[in-house]
């Protein structure tokens, strides 16, 4: 065991968040900017100004050719406002800041090591061999910030957004500590032993705590409008809504969508995506002029453009002279985004699609995941099982567990288990209750049930009427993460391609858990059941479960 941890740990872990938080408030400070006005030709040569308010909900700017003509508050009159860094500009600051807090969490994690005593031996500080410690300390030090830049875990296109940025710190520091538990295990240095269990865990935790932290902090300044790459959509008018209405419901969306150029429009038109009239900037023959004048920093491409592949690799040769970056937006990533792979082949391009598993290793190991999880949550929430019990068994006559057939992996029907919500013969009164159904697609919802229990409505809200399930999870019938559990009448109503969800089990929680619930339209609960059924990993998971106890906490489509 490790001795001796408990007041340097505690040090280092004050100096690192004090230091976090110091670093925090000057960058919040540094990315403060002031109101302004935007000045644009409306249609037909007229002027008109727009202000600057916070980011609308479709992440829409004002549109493009525009000049600014306001002033910072306080600034002398006449002189320009400060200029605002671009959404790429502060990625690359924003690397720059990882790489320091990365560095300075190594080499805490790997100072707490070097200090502390291995299962009550001495540490590599206080022994004969603290030479050799302090050399292996440094190596150690020097090759994790290797490891750490070689998996590119700054990469500006992984930073705020997704799973691959945590993945690929966790990757980077799993390789570091198997070489050094090899090295280990050929040189017997007892107390190096106290790198692996102690820098270890610490250091995994720092590094995507300092991430999150970071993360939060990045996305709160794009939530306002602030430090997105600012962008033109272009293709045909259908493409371009739907790309548009995809980076208009992503949280943290990277783009600020100047406008849209669509074939054979001309400037001054509108297009209308969702009630949000967005301006045309341009046909797609002259986009490149049109991101010189606007300050474009890239062109999304939404499908097939007149030219084709032609018209694509001479725009992006054009976009050199702008320094603006070309992106190709594929539906196909819908349903397959992590298992796609570019693999040159004699210098053409070929986009490869991996096929996916339902079956093997990774699924044995979600399995224990699931067992280590629903174990740990029986016993850790057995009081607060009791308490709900005691509660629903007083708000009216009937069972205290309600007991509900649904369909399982590959069609297969169990029981699933909840705390009852509803009073008794719920069931039966639904036929009378359908003209009054608010769901969406196949599912029966309705935000004022009368069926609901008083005790009921509060534990929807928070989910802990699906606490029981956990143990649906245990024996084996559902995954803790995992598509939406659907009941027969929903499955014989299902299309050809929504069956699909029901190749792997389902689960207490998952994406349509943490991405609205009952307000998800149903082709969009769909969508984001399919996306996971073919493209999940157990990193996705942690970070599914976690987003479901922040769900919990801050309830959204819950009824």
């Amino acid at each position: 065991m490790v001795g001796g941890i408990g007041n340097d740990g505690i040090v280092c872990s004050h100096i690192a968040l004090v230091l976090h938080e110091c670093v925090g408030a000057a960058m919040s400070q540094l990315g403060k900017t002031t109101p302004f006005v935007m000045k644009f030709l409306g249609p037909g040569g007229s002027s008109g100004t727009i202000a600057s308010p916070p980011r609308g909900p479709a992440g829409y700017a004002a549109p493009a050719g525009s000049s600014v003509v306001g002033r910072s508050p306080g600034s002398p009159e006449g002189q320009p406002p400060e200029r605002k860094l671009s959404g790429r500009e502060w990625a690359r600051f924003l690397a720059r800041f990882l790489r320091m807090t990365d560095s300075l969490v190594v080499v805490l994690s790997v100072l707490i090591g070097y200090v502390i005593r291995f299962d009550g031996g001495h540490s590599f500080a206080e022994s004969r061999d603290n030479a050799v410690g302090a050399v292996l300390a440094a190596g150690l030090v020097v090759l994790w910030t290797g490891a750490l830049h070689f998996y590119r875990t700054r990469d500006p296109k992984v930073l705020g957004v997704g799973s691959s940025e945590y993945k690929r710190v966790a990757v980077a520091t799993t390789r570091v500590f198997g070489v050094l538990a090899v090295f280990l295990v050929v040189f017997r240095l007892e107390p190096a032993w106290a790198f692996y269990v102690a820098s270890f865990p610490v250091g995994v935790l720092a590094l995507v705590g300092n991430r999150w932290f970071t993360r939060r902090w990045y996305n709160r300044k794009q939530a306002d409008g602030q430090f997105l790459v600012k962008a033109i959509v272009i293709g045909q008018p259908e493409d371009v809504r739907y790309v548009l209405g995809r980076i208009a419901k992503k949280t943290g969306a990277a783009y600020e969508i100047l406008g849209v150029s669509l074939p054979g429009a001309r400037r001054g038109m509108m297009l209308d995506v969702d009630g949000h009239r967005v301006p045309v900037l341009s046909s797609t023959d002259d986009v490149v002029r049109t991101v010189g004048k606007c300050g474009a920093e890239a062109v999304i491409v939404a499908g097939p453009v007149p030219g084709g592949n032609q018209y694509i690799r001479e725009l992006g040769w054009r976009l050199e002279e702008h320094s603006a970056e070309l992106v190709l937006a594929s539906t196909l990533t819908n349903v397959a985004g992590p298992r796609i792979h570019w693999r040159p082949v004699e210098g053409l391009p070929l986009m490869h699609v991996d096929v996916p598993q339902y079956s093997g290793g990774k699924h044995v190991l979600k399995r224990l995941l699931d067992i280590a999880g629903a174990s740990m949550a029986l016993v850790l929430l057995s009081p607060l099982f009791l308490v709900l019990a005691v509660i629903v068994k007083r708000s009216g006559p009937g069972p205290v567990f309600f007991k509900q057939e649904r369909v399982g992996k590959a069609g297969q029907p169990f029981r699933m288990i909840k705390f009852r919500s509803m009073v008794t013969g719920a069931e039966a009164s639904l036929a009378n209750l359908m003209a009054r159904n608010e769901g969406a697609g196949v599912l029966f919802k309705m935000q004022n049930d009368p069926r609901v229990t008083s005790c009921g409505r509060w534990m929807r809200r928070y989910s802990l009427d699906e606490l029981p399930q956990f143990w649906n999870v245990l024996t084996g019938e559902m995954s803790l993460v995992g598509p939406r559990p659907p009941l027969q009448r929903e499955v014989e109503a299902y299309e050809r391609h929504t069956h699909r969800r029901l190749l792997i089990k389902p689960g207490i929680t998952g994406l349509w858990q943490v991405n609205g619930r009952s307000d998800l339209p149903w082709d969009e609960a769909v969508r984001l059941d399919l996306y996971y059924v073919e493209n999940w990993s157990i990193m996705g998971d942690v970070i599914i479960m976690w987003r479901t106890f922040k769900a919990m906490c801050m309830p959204a489509g819950a009824y």
